[in-house]
C-alpha cells in the first residue's frame, strides 16, 4: 500500500482563551470535505484555518479520520524537550518577593513554576525573565491570552530597528515562545516566527605550539591540569567544572562527560601525560565531590578557570585573547590535521549534528597543503 500523498500539519491555535487545534493544509476540495465532518468544527478568518476544540478525544478522531488518507504532521504540534534533571532545581523566590514597580507587568507565577519544573539554570532564567518581562511591558494593555503571531513580531522587529545583536533577538524570541507554548502547553504555537540568521564566524584556534608554550608556563599542579584537561579531552567550561574524579576512567583512558550539552552523555579522550598529573594532582589536593573544587569545598567556578587560561596565555606571549572554549576548539582541529575522521571528532565534542563540526574543516591548516595555488601554475 503506498504512502498517502496528502498533506496536512497540526497547529495550536488559542481562540477565546481556549487552545484548539488548527489544520493547515493546501487548497484541497477532498481535504476541506473530510475535515468539516468532524464535530465542533470552526474556520477562523484570523489564522484562515479550520479548527476544533484540543482534547485528546479529537486527536484521536484526526488520526483514525485520515489514517491512509493523508498524512498528518504532528512535529509543530508535540514537544520533545527532556527535563534537564541533572541540574539543581532553580530557587527563583527572588523574582516572586521583589519589590513591585507601579505599573510594571512581572513574570506569571506559571511561568515562574516552569522555569523550576524544567531545572533550568539560573543564568537561563534570569534571562527569560527579563526578556519576557520586557515583552509584556511594551503592550501594557494587551491580556497575556490575547497576543498573536502579529504582536510578537512586531515586537522583534522593534528590537531590529532599536540595533539589537541577533543574540538579544534570540533570546527574546525563547523567553516568549516559552510562555506559549511550555507555560501554555502549545508546543511549537508560533513555530512560525522567523529568527535572526546566525553569523557564519569561523572558531578562534591556537596553534600546537602556542598550547604546548601556554602549558609550560604553569606551576600549579592544579592549574596545569584543568588547562591540559580543557584542551586534551575537548571539554566545555561546564562540562569540565561538573566532573567528578570516577569519571576519569584510567583503564579504558576516557572521560565520562555526564549531561553535556543537550542533557546527552558522552565519552571523551583522556591523555597519558595528562593521566600521570592527574595523579599527583589528586594525592595532593583529595578532592571529594568534584574534580576540581574550591578552596573551600563545592564546585570550582567558571571565572577561576577562564582567568587561569588567561593569565598562561599572557605569560606564552600569545597574541590572541584565549579562553577555555578556543582550548576545544584547538582540540577538534588538531584532530582534524593528524587525519581524525570527522565523524570521531563529532562524538568526542558531543555535536548533535555532523555540520556543526564541518566547520573545523575552515580553520585546519594542514587541510590545504595538498592543494596549489592557481597563481603557481601560472608561466608568469
Amino acid at each position: 500500500m503506498a504512502p498517502p500523498s496528502k498533506y496536512m500539519t497540526l497547529k495550536h491555535l488559542l481562540i477565546g482563551e481556549v487552545k484548539q487545534i488548527g489544520f493547515q493544509f493546501k487548497s484541497d476540495s477532498f481535504i476541506e470535505r473530510i475535515v468539516k465532518t468532524l464535530p465542533d468544527i470552526n474556520w477562523s478568518e484570523a489564522y484562515s484555518m479550520y479548527y476544533m476544540p484540543n482534547r485528546k478525544d479529537n486527536l484521536n478522531l484526526i488520526f483514525e479520520t485520515f489514517k491512509g488518507i493523508a498524512w498528518v504532521n504532528c512535529n509543530h504540534f508535540f514537544a520533545n524537550k527532556p527535563i534537564n534533571a541533572s541540574n539543581e532545581k532553580p530557587d527563583v523566590s527572588w523574582y516572586r518577593d521583589r519589590p513591585k514597580k507601579e505599573g510594571h507587568r512581572t513574570c506569571p507565577e506559571d511561568y515562574l513554576l516552569k522555569l523550576e519544573l524544567k531545572r533550568y539554570s539560573l543564568n537561563t532564567v534570569r534571562v527569560y525573565v527579563i526578556f519576557f518581562e520586557a515583552f509584556i511591558n511594551h503592550y501594557p494593555e494587551i491580556e497575556l491570552s490575547k497576543f498573536d503571531e502579529n504582536d510578537i513580531r512586531e515586537y522583534l522587529q522593534k528590537l531590529v530597528q532599536e540595533g539589537k545583536s541577533n543574540s538579544h533577538i534570540n533570546q527574546a524570541v525563547n523567553s516568549i515562545k516559552f510562555y506559549f507554548e511550555v507555560v501554555l502547553g502549545m508546543p511549537n504555537r508560533f513555530y512560525s516566527i522567523e529568527r535572526p540568521r546566525k553569523k557564519k564566524k569561523l572558531p578562534v584556534v591556537i596553534s600546537k605550539k602556542e598550547v604546548t608554550n601556554l602549558i609550560r608556563t604553569i606551576e600549579n599542579i592544579k592549574h596545569k591540569c584543568i588547562v591540559s584537561l580543557l584542551y586534551a579531552s575537548g571539554l566545555r567550561l561546564n562540562e569540565l567544572l561538573n566532573l567528578k574524579p570516577k569519571d576519569i576512567e584510567s583503564e579504558r583512558m576516557v572521560v565520562l562527560v555526564r549531561a553535556g550539552k543537550g542533557n546527552r552523555d558522552r565519552y571523551t579522550i583522556l591523555g597519558e601525560s595528562l593521566l600521570k598529573d592527574l595523579r599527583t594532582y589528586y594525592k595532593e589536593y583529595q578532592p571529594t565531590e568534584y574534580l576540581f573544587e574550591g578552596a573551600n569545598g563545592g564546585k570550582y567556578t567558571g571565572t577561576s578557570v577562564q582567568s587561569i587560561v588567561r593569565n598562561a596565555a599572557f605569560k606564552a606571549g600569545i597574541g590572541k585573547k584565549v579562553s577555555p572554549h578556543i582550548l576545544r576548539h584547538s582540540f577538534a582541529t588538531h584532530l582534524l590535521e593528524n587525519g581524525t575522521d570527522l565523524r570521531y571528532i563529532q562524538s568526542l565534542l558531543g555535536h548533535r549534528s555532523s555540520t556543526t563540526t564541518e566547520i573545523y574543516t575552515h580553520v585546519a591548516v594542514k587541510t590545504f597543503e595538498s592543494i596549489q595555488s592557481p597563481l603557481d601554475s601560472l608561466d608568469l
